[in-house]
């Protein structure tokens, strides 16, 4: 590990306008997953009020509170790539000269790339195909599942955003490859 998992390490955008847009967006995202997360978690108070101190069945609590933690963390996904929040091993990196790390990172970015756009095209088919056919939950609720169907493509694609703005900055030298400095070697 580099040394630097105390430190926030945002994504920079050297004043570009475009990588500034990027940012803004990823956290209102951010935004947008914390305010799903303390909703869930007031949602889920209100359910054992209802279900162990009023003694009455809940219907839609649970089922709500899944949906918003799924839109929560596609979501989220955009806002913890700002942040640099994903898991990052810097071993490998850290082992390479500054020269193979940009080989690497593009090696990385490219395969990246492909699986957001695997996540994005399946994510979208499946979210077409419960908007197309009225697709509804089993429950007794019964809700519409496209709206939560539909997080799975905007979240990822948000999060391809995100990365192509870490790739272009770092293309351009406003980030180093993998946040590492030259000297950072092991």
């Amino acid at each position: 590990m580099s040394g630097h998992s105390h430190q926030l390490r945002i994504a920079k955008h050297g004043g570009n306008p475009v990588l500034k847009t990027i940012g803004f967006l990823s956290s209102v995202c951010g935004v947008a997953a914390a305010f799903l997360i303390v909703g869930s978690v007031l949602l889920t108070c209100q359910m054992i009020i209802v279900r162990y101190v009023l003694n009455e069945s809940t219907v839609w609590q649970t089922e709500m509170v899944v949906f918003m933690m799924i839109g929560a963390t596609m979501l989220g996904l955009p806002y913890v790539q700002k942040l640099r929040g994903h898991v990052n091993v810097d071993l490998l990196p850290m082992l390479l000269p500054p020269w193979a790390r940009i080989w690497l990172f593009l090696a990385t970015s490219a395969m990246a790339f492909a699986v957001m756009a695997i996540m994005i095209y399946y994510g979208y088919d499946y979210f077409a195909y419960n908007l197309n056919f009225n697709v509804r939950s089993d429950s007794v609720w019964g809700p519409l599942l496209w709206p939560v169907y539909l997080t799975v493509p905007v979240g990822f694609g948000l999060y391809s955003l995100q990365l192509l703005a870490d790739f272009y900055a770092t293309l351009v030298g406003i980030e180093k490859p993998f946040d590492l400095e030259d000297e950072e070697r092991l």
